[in-house]
């Protein structure tokens, strides 16, 4: 992928990437780090050139097969409150998608293990992420409401679609003192949520409302 790409011209250039950084300030995101990756992870390049001109509006896109491309946002939330207690570094996504929450993330921890349900987006985004130079994630396509046993325990859970319950497989998976974040809830009415496993117990800590695509079971 070409440096010109990268680093895109007019509607996704640097100055549009700065503006979208300022607005999610004012909305309330504050680790440095997590805004320094949202203003260099070429968004533009992980949806349709066709839309290439709206990729750094703070809203979602499609990215095809009922999917979006998650608004900045809440890539941002998700990704500060997962990191809020901590080092983190063996991390689970649930929903990988076009690859742009795991490019986000990624540098950030030590490990990223990826779980997308349809094959042609995990091909995708695992050549997209390829091509930016990441090198600490593993792809699997699978059935992420499972989580991935053999890669456990986690530090951190991200998980980018709703469920209308918490998949218990999820929770187990969790190392005591890990944080699961989810979208739950049936459409119009969902709420991101962090679950934090203690030795005895798990708290669950609302993060306000939120709207995802459905967390569906099985491959495709």
């Amino acid at each position: 992928m070409t440096d010109v790409r990268l680093a895109g011209i007019g509607m996704t250039s640097a100055r549009t990437r700065d503006r979208l950084v300022q607005r999610l300030r004012e909305q309330g995101i504050i680790n440095p780090s997590v805004l320094e990756r949202i203003r260099n992870v070429p968004r533009h390049i992980f949806v349709d050139e066709a839309l290439g001109s709206r990729a750094y509006e703070d809203t979602a896109l499609p990215i095809g097969f009922g999917q979006t491309i998650s608004q900045p946002y809440i890539v941002a939330r998700m990704t500060e409150a997962l990191l809020e207690a901590g080092e983190v570094s063996n991390v689970l996504e649930v929903g990988t998608g076009c690859g742009y929450q795991t490019a986000v993330l990624a540098p950030l921890v030590a490990r990223v293990n990826t779980i997308e349900r349809i094959a042609p987006l995990s091909t995708r985004a695992r050549q997209r992420l390829k091509e930016l130079g990441i090198r600490n994630v593993r792809f699997r396509h699978g059935d992420g409401s499972l989580g991935w046993k053999t890669h456990a325990p986690f530090d951190g859970i991200l998980v980018a679609a709703a469920p209308l319950t918490v998949p218990e497989a999820l929770i187990k998976q969790l190392r005591v003192g890990g944080r699961l974040l989810v979208p739950i809830g049936q459409e119009g009415k969902q709420e991101l949520v962090r679950f934090t496993r203690r030795d005895q117990r798990v708290e669950r800590e609302s993060l306000g409302a939120v709207a995802f695509v459905p967390l569906l079971g099985g491959v495709a």
